[in-house]
């Protein structure tokens, strides 16, 4: 006979029992005895209307069936009326590791700050994230990377592209911890960097292919670019270019990039370049909330008070971005108005490619600097793609389905339905009705395990 208890008694023991099994929450969930939650809203990732009043059953940390009418008689019970499940989110752009207090420094690069930042992410709801070029020996050195694949270590998991490619004495900046950024003169340095880092079996490789609004005298030249994206292919690796201007888009997707890592900004994307890109399958990462916070902060932004964003904050960070010389400096800066523009124009061009059928995954370049905030920013992020024309659902499938899609994962992760890993999060509220309701977090499941109630718990 199924036992049923009350939502706090079945989630006590529960987690008596995850205590029970030792100090890793992380390890399958092969002993495991089933869970089934009843009355669920369930939101699936894949665009439709949420299912009202079902049930989704989990067996050894993956979802064995979703119904109204499933039962198991071996299960624990726990009745979760009114509140909503939906994946877990996926971010296809972050860093980590390199971001302490206010500072982004190679010194941080430790195992210690990557688990808790890895940890960070999850409390947050989101399980998986790939640091964007800018990882370091250690990662791979330790097999840290590979034990957070294997589900071996708790917090997010985390995929790498590596070290990226950048210009020499161009971007990216040296004092942001970049230092361990290949930086080819010639095609011939190409060719043996890539080379080497193909050795680490990298997700990507990541370029960076900007002046940073003209910090910088020149950037990495086209024959350049295309020679890196020439070897990634010949390694069987998808280049990701960070990029700001039209031109430079319209020159990347003629050579052969995968994926777009950041917005465009300067300029409104043309139809034709828009078609090329669909006819190339090549997939758009806006990173919208990186250009909200490049002025929002001048302007005293409505979430700058919330626990949900001050938790996610580094030690001083706060402390730095409330201060009336920080807000005061942002808004008297030559490029204010400038980063304003920019911010609307990549809004509409995520929404000419979402409508013209260009594949986004969410990324936000979450943990590049201390104010992009690990976990807060992807709920922003959410929140952004809303005003920028998407409809709830659609943002969450950009930030779970599509994110999965671009990091090859999407056989397992992404979506719920039966067969795939268990990775989700229980909310009090509905986010298809207001997508702010995702911050409304009451639980967090990875691998079929509760393993956080939130950042505020």
């Amino acid at each position: 006979m199924i036992k049923s208890y009350s939502i706090h008694l079945s989630l006590l023991l529960l987690t008596a029992a995850l205590c029970s099994c030792g100090t890793n929450r992380d390890q399958s969930a092969t002993n495991q005895s089933s869970i089934l939650l009843e009355h669920v809203r369930l939101i699936d990732g894949n665009g439709g209307t949420p299912v009202e009043n079902t049930r989704l059953l989990i067996k050894e940390g993956k979802i064995a069936a979703i119904g109204a009418d499933i039962t198991d008689e071996d299960a624990t019970v726990i009745n979760l009326e009114g509140k909503t499940i939906m994946p877990a989110l996926i971010s296809a752009h972050s860093h980590i590791g390199t971001l302490k207090g206010t500072g982004t420094k190679p010194e941080n690069y430790t195992e210690e700050n990557i688990l808790a930042q890895l940890k960070r992410y999850e409390s947050y709801g989101v399980l998986q994230i790939m640091a964007m070029g800018t990882d370091r020996p250690l990662l791979f050195e330790s097999g840290l990377r590979d034990r957070s694949l294997k589900g071996e270590i708790s917090g997010a998991r985390i995929h790498s592209a590596g070290y990226g490619f950048g210009a020499p004495n161009g971007a990216p900046p040296l004092d942001f911890a970049m230092d361990k950024v290949f930086r080819p003169a010639t095609v011939t340095q190409v060719t043996l960097q890539m080379d080497s880092l193909a050795q680490l079996k990298p997700d990507m490789v990541k370029i960076w292919v900007d002046d940073f609004n003209g910090k910088y005298p020149a950037k990495m030249q086209p024959e350049i670019y295309q020679a890196i994206i020439q070897a990634a292919h010949q390694h069987n690796l998808r280049v990701a270019a960070h990029l700001y201007y039209l031109s430079d888009l319209q020159q990347l997707v003629a050579n052969g990039v995968d994926i777009i890592a950041h917005s465009v900004r300067s300029d409104l994307i043309d139809d034709t370049t828009i078609a090329r890109m669909k006819a190339k399958q090549v997939i758009y990462i806006p990173t919208l909330s990186l250009d909200e916070y490049a002025y929002i902060y001048g302007q005293k932004p409505e979430w700058i008070n919330n626990d949900f964003f001050r938790k996610s904050l580094e030690p001083g960070v706060y402390e730095m971005i409330a201060s009336e010389q920080y807000q005061n400096d942002l808004k008297n800066a030559p490029n204010y108005a400038l980063n304003i523009k920019a911010f609307e124009t990549a809004k509409q061009n995520l929404l000419r490619l979402f409508k013209a059928g260009v594949l986004i995954a969410m990324g936000t370049d979450s943990g590049a600097t201390p104010i992009r905030a690990q976990g807060f920013s992807e709920h922003l992020e959410l929140q952004l793609m809303t005003e920028a024309g998407l409809t709830p659902l659609e943002a969450i499938t950009v930030a779970t389905k599509n994110a999965a899609t671009a990091l090859k994962v999407q056989q397992q992760y992404g979506t719920l339905e039966p067969g795939k890993v268990a990775d989700f999060i229980i909310l009090n509220g509905d986010p298809s009705k207001n997508i702010k309701n995702t911050r409304e977090i009451f639980s967090i499941y990875k691998n079929g395990k509760e393993v956080s109630k939130g950042p505020l718990s």
